[in-house]
């Protein structure tokens, strides 16, 4: 299994608002209110965890992280920190 991000939001267009934000570039989603990517190397994931935490007050949308099949984190801000220097520490490469 890859690790993975994945948004929920419950209002429709949130998550490609911030995805084309993100991309600087429109997005084209199958579903307006769930996302997710994999990822090869985990250490790809922390741009859009950090840019996702700075920006989480302008979106209606959660984001949560898998490492290993079925676990399943949420991104906080309480535990942004933490996960982002646990990525780095579990993935030194």
């Amino acid at each position: 299994m890859k690790p993975t991000i994945n948004f929920y939001s419950e209002e429709h267009g949130e998550i490609k608002r911030f995805l084309d934000l993100y991309y600087s570039e429109p997005q084209n989603l199958y579903n307006d209110l769930v996302y997710q990517k994999e990822f090869d190397n985990p250490i790809d994931m922390i741009d859009i965890i950090s840019c996702f935490a700075d920006n989480n007050d302008k979106f209606n949308m959660t984001l949560w992280i898998s490492l290993d099949e079925n676990v399943y984190i949420c991104i906080t801000d309480t535990n942004i920190n933490k996960l982002i220097k646990y990525i780095y520490e579990r993935y030194p490469y």
